[in-house]
């Protein structure tokens, strides 16, 4: 019978696997952010947007004039209807886990439209000229006029 408690490893490497995850400047996330910056848009990485109550929300890249919060996801950790897959081992842990990483993603994207906010999602995936570009047209659409 399967728990949902912690997942202990089922083979050694994992560990030092999963402690390898970065929370930021991820591999996708420095090549965009390096495509954006060549391109010529300026931004903050990492920014913490105030939204409702007073609660706050860290944006993976922000365009705070243009009002845009982009977030670059990994396949495996946001659910990728393409690429997500889902462990094998310690699944009692492992399937509600990424389903509330969805969740939570939706209610963020929620949370930041409510507070103004436009909202794009890359996968990391996607090729970086497509992921530049994606943002490039938002940026332009966003931008308040002058």
């Amino acid at each position: 019978m399967e728990s949902d408690a912690y997942p202990y490893p089922t083979r050694p490497g994992v560990t030092a696997v999963m402690k390898g995850n970065r929370k930021t400047d991820t591999k996708p996330e420095l090549a965009l952010r390096s495509a954006l910056h060549r391109s010529g848009l300026r931004f903050r990485k990492d920014h913490t947007v105030k939204v409702d109550e007073g609660r706050t929300i860290r944006v993976d890249v922000a365009f705070p004039r243009a009002k845009l919060a982009v977030f670059v996801d990994g396949c495996f950790w946001h659910g990728c209807p393409q690429h997500g897959t889902v462990p094998r081992s310690n699944t009692g842990y492992w399937g509600p886990k990424l389903a509330g990483n969805v969740a939570r993603d939706h209610k963020t994207d929620e949370r930041l439209r409510s507070a103004g906010w436009a909202v794009l999602r890359i996968w990391e995936h996607e090729t970086v000229e497509d992921a530049c570009a994606r943002v490039q047209d938002q940026v332009v659409s966003s931008k308040p006029a002058n």
